[in-house]
């Protein structure tokens, strides 16, 4: 089979293949990893949830993590999560997300570059082909793609990739502060200043995305990098919460229950206000950041904290860049 029909296919033939992860490709390079602990291991405390809503027939979001036990993986890649929303009519946007999970992950735990940002642009790129090449040979599937937020615990890190209007949330002394930008007209035209976030709100345009997987035969993520400290909470959640509940209510929730309530009350709250849309929320909880040989409790701060192993000085804590533009 050529390059190219395996990209079209996912590598199996089937072109609505939705299958499960194959665990023996997904382990097939972890065994050049070399042998190596991690400095130090977040203790997280996480919850998915994920809902129809009360209008659409059919869930297009899909949530996914990988955690892997392994010393030597978690040093080189950390803990995996992610959530997805799918676009595209005739079922497709729940073809697109569910290509995408189970090509990022294996394609990101597999990779051999010992930069894990490098692994993960390249398992996105790897994503998107697949996704898109799928929507260019089946009529039905036009169109199709997929937003994409991924969150990987790295030692004391989290690096952050994001493409469409899905959103990453950081919770922590007190404050919730949205790490992502959308990639949303509306919201580029409120950061450019050509429309005040009211106007944003209103508009007709308000739901057109201006970057997704499977959009185009190249994809364009961000990548963000943020020191880990303990008792820093997460949200992971697709546009179908943050169009009904406000950062500040997000703010309460999670920092007043513990992950798997606070998902749980998330997704009642934006269905007891219209639930026009699939919902999806993934609740992290830093409980503690262990070290290595002692279990220790460590501080982690922005000012002190070393680099992650394997993170290049262009993603340091705080910075995001921009990447294919």
């Amino acid at each position: 089979m050529s390059d190219l029909a395996e990209a079209q296919t996912g590598g199996s033939g089937d072109l609505d293949s939705t299958a499960k992860f194959d665990r023996a490709e997904l382990v097939r390079g972890w065994r050049e990893y070399e042998a190596t602990s991690p400095r130090c291991v977040p203790l997280l405390k996480y919850a998915p949830k994920t809902d129809m809503g009360q209008v659409r027939e059919n869930n297009e979001d899909k949530f996914d993590y990988y955690e892997p036990e392994d010393p030597a993986i978690l040093a080189l890649r950390g803990s995996f999560f992610a959530v997805a929303d799918g676009v595209g009519g005739a079922a497709a946007g729940q073809i697109a997300s569910e290509i995408l999970m189970k090509t990022l992950i294996s394609g990101y735990y597999d990779h051999p570059s010992p930069q894990p940002e490098t692994a993960l642009i390249e398992a996105i790129a790897r994503a998107n082909e697949k996704v898109y090449y799928l929507a260019q040979m089946i009529p039905e599937r036009n169109g199709m793609g997929s937003t994409l937020t991924a969150a990987v615990f790295i030692e004391d890190h989290v690096l952050i990739a994001q493409l469409g209007d899905s959103r990453a949330y950081l919770i922590r002394d007190d404050n919730i502060r949205q790490v992502t930008l959308d990639h949303s007209y509306v919201e580029e035209m409120v950061r450019a200043g050509h429309m005040t976030p009211a106007e944003a709100e209103n508009s007709p345009y308000k739901n057109v995305i201006t970057r997704t997987i499977g959009a185009a035969s190249t994809a364009q993520p961000d990548l963000f990098v943020e020191t880990v400290r303990p008792g820093d909470l997460w949200i992971l959640c697709s546009d179908g919460l943050t169009g009904y509940v406000m950062d500040d209510e997000l703010l309460q929730i999670a920092q007043k229950h513990a992950p798997s309530e606070a998902a749980r009350q998330c997704i009642e709250l934006a269905n007891a206000r219209g639930g026009r849309d699939n919902i999806t929320v993934f609740v992290i909880h830093v409980r503690d950041l262990l070290t290595n040989d002692k279990n220790e409790t460590v501080a982690a701060s922005a000012e002190t904290s070393p680099s992650v192993s394997g993170i290049s000085e262009e993603a340091k804590p705080g910075r995001w860049k921009l990447f294919g533009k």
